[in-house]
C-alpha cells in the first residue's frame, strides 16, 4: 500500500479523496493553486504544495508541475479526481513513466475509450449492446455517408469521436441537411478536440440516461455495483442523479451488468469506470465509457456499502478487490443533487463570498462540500460547490427525505440552485420516475 498520495485536484472531490487516505493510513499532499491556498481541503490535507495561479491551465492542467510536486513531496502515487486531467491519457503516461502510479486505467484504457469509435468497437466485441449506426468513422465519399444515414433512419446524430461533456454534436432530421451538418461537426470537433472523426448513430427520441458503475483490479477480476439513472440533465451536464434506477428489473442489471464486467476483463481495464447507456423501450444503447471515478459515485456507496475510492487506491496498489459479486447488494434508494453556485435564471455561474453555510444532516443524509461559511466561490473553476446525498428503504421515502435536507440547506451571499431542486422534487413527473434525458430542458422553458 502507498503511505503517500498526491491529489490533483481541487474542491468537494479533493477532500473526499483526503478522507479516503485517512482511513487507509495514507498521507495526503493536496496540489493546489494559489486561489485555493485557503480552502477547506488545502487545511485538511496533511501536507500542501502550490502548483501555480488560478488559470488552471499553469496549475491543475500543468502535468510536469503534477508530477514535480509529486516527487518534491516523496508521493508514491497521484489521484487525479474527476475533472482536468483525470481522463488525459497523456498525463497517465507521464506519471507511470516519472516511476509513480497512475490512480486510475492505463493510458492505453483511457485512450480507447476516450475514442468514442475505438470504443463502441471494443463494446461490440464484448457483447455490449450499442446504438445503432456507422461501423466507426464515417468515410469521405457522400453517397455513402447519405446510405448510412438512411439505413439506420432519420432523425440521427453526428458525434465527434473525440467528443465529450455534450459538445461536437447535432442533430440531423432528414437527408438534405446531413452532409452539412456533417461538415459543421467536423469544424468543431477539430477545434475542440484536435481531431475531425465523426461518426453516425441513431437519435433515440425520448431515452433515459442511465450508467453501470464497474471496478476492475490486476489480478482478473471485476464487478459491477449496479446502475444510477442520471436522466435530469440540461445541455448535457446531470443535475440530479439516483441510484438504482426506476423501473430496471434485476434481471435486466445483472445481463447489463455481466457485458459491462465482460468489457473490462476483456480490454484489461483496471480501477474504477462507468458505463453510459440511452435506455430506450426496455434496451441499453451503449454511448461512452468514463474511466475516472464519477461526481455520483456516492449514491451508488450509499446503496451497496462499498467505498469507490478506497477500492481505487487498492486496486492502483495491486491489491485484490476486497469485494466479489456476490457480496454486491442493493439497498433501499439514494439520490444526489447537485449544488451549484450559479444565477437561479440565467445558469451563470456566481462567483463570491458565502455568507453563511448551513449543510443538512441526520439520518441516511451525506453531504460532500467544501463550501463554508466566508468562502470564496473562485471564478476560475466549475461551479459545482457541494453534494447533498440521501439514502432510503425506498424511492418514495427517500424523495421525502431529500425535500427535508433540502428545507434544511442554507448558503447566502450567493446565488444557488437550491430552490431549483426543490422544485424538481415537487413534479409529478420527475417523483413517478417518468423523466427522459430531455425533460428538465422542457420543464426549464415552461416553468423557468
Amino acid at each position: 500500500m502507498f503511505t503517500k498520495i498526491l491529489i490533483a485536484n481541487r474542491g468537494e472531490i479533493a477532500l473526499r479523496i483526503i478522507r479516503a487516505c485517512k482511513q487507509l493510513g495514507i498521507k495526503s499532499v493536496i496540489a493546489h493553486s494559489e486561489s485555493d491556498k485557503d480552502s477547506l481541503p488545502v487545511r485538511l490535507a496533511d501536507e500542501k504544495i502550490c502548483i501555480g495561479p488560478a488559470n488552471a491551465t499553469h496549475s491543475y492542467l500543468n502535468q510536469r508541475a503534477l508530477v514535480s510536486a509529486a516527487k518534491i513531496t516523496n508521493a508514491q502515487a497521484i489521484h487525479p479526481g474527476y475533472g482536468f486531467l483525470s481522463e488525459n491519457a497523456d498525463f497517465a503516461a507521464l506519471i507511470e513513466d516519472s516511476g509513480l502510479t497512475f490512480i486510475g486505467p492505463t493510458a492505453d484504457n483511457i485512450r480507447n475509450m476516450g475514442d468514442k469509435v475505438e470504443a463502441k468497437k471494443q463494446m461490440t466485441m464484448a457483447g455490449v449492446p450499442c446504438v445503432p449506426g456507422s461501423d466507426g468513422a464515417l468515410p469521405a465519399d457522400s453517397e455513402q455517408v447519405i446510405k448510412i444515414a438512411s439505413d439506420v433512419g432519420y432523425p440521427v446524430i453526428i458525434k465527434a469521436a473525440s467528443g465529450g461533456g455534450g459538445r461536437g454534436m447535432r442533430v440531423v432530421e432528414k437527408e438534405a441537411d446531413l452532409l452539412s451538418a456533417i461538415s459543421m461537426t467536423q469544424t468543431e470537433a477539430k477545434a475542440n478536440f484536435g481531431s475531425a472523426i465523426v461518426y453516425l448513430e441513431k437519435y433515440l427520441q425520448a431515452p433515459r440516461h442511465i450508467e453501470v458503475q464497474v471496478m476492475s483490479d490486476t489480478h482478473g477480476n471485476a464487478i459491477y455495483l449496479g446502475e444510477r439513472d442520471c436522466s435530469m440533465q440540461r445541455r448535457h451536464q446531470k443535475v440530479i442523479e439516483e441510484a438504482p434506477a426506476p423501473g430496471i428489473t434485476e434481471e435486466q442489471r445483472q445481463k447489463i451488468g455481466q457485458a459491462c464486467v465482460t468489457a473490462c476483463e476483456q480490454m484489461q481495464y483496471r480501477g474504477a469506470g462507468t458505463f453510459e447507456f440511452l435506455y430506450e423501450n426496455g434496451e441499453f444503447f451503449f454511448i461512452e465509457m468514463n474511466t475516472r471515478v464519477q461526481v455520483e459515485h456516492t449514491i451508488t456507496e450509499m446503496v451497496t456499502g462499498v467505498d469507490i475510492v478506497q477500492e481505487q487506491i487498492r486496486v492502483a496498489a495491486g491489491l485484490p478487490l476486497a469485494y466479489k459479486q456476490s457480496d454486491i447488494v442493493i439497498t433501499g434508494h439514494a439520490f444526489e443533487c447537485r449544488i451549484n453556485a450559479e444565477n437561479a435564471q440565467t445558469f451563470l455561474p456566481n462567483a463570491g463570498r458565502i455568507d453563511y453555510c448551513h449543510m443538512p444532516a441526520g439520518f441516511g443524509i451525506r453531504v460532500d462540500s467544501h463550501a463554508e461559511s466566508n468562502y470564496i466561490v473562485p471564478p476560475s473553476y466549475d461551479s459545482l460547490i457541494a453534494k447533498i446525498c440521501v439514502q432510503d428503504r425506498s424511492r418514495e421515502k427517500a424523495i421525502e427525505k431529500m425535500r427535508a435536507a433540502l428545507s434544511e440547506a442554507q448558503i447566502t451571499g450567493i446565488d444557488t440552485n437550491i430552490g431549483l431542486h426543490q422544485r424538481l422534487f415537487e413534479d409529478e413527473v420527475f417523483c413517478e420516475g417518468q423523466m427522459s434525458i430531455h425533460y428538465l430542458e422542457q420543464w426549464i422553458q415552461d416553468n423557468i
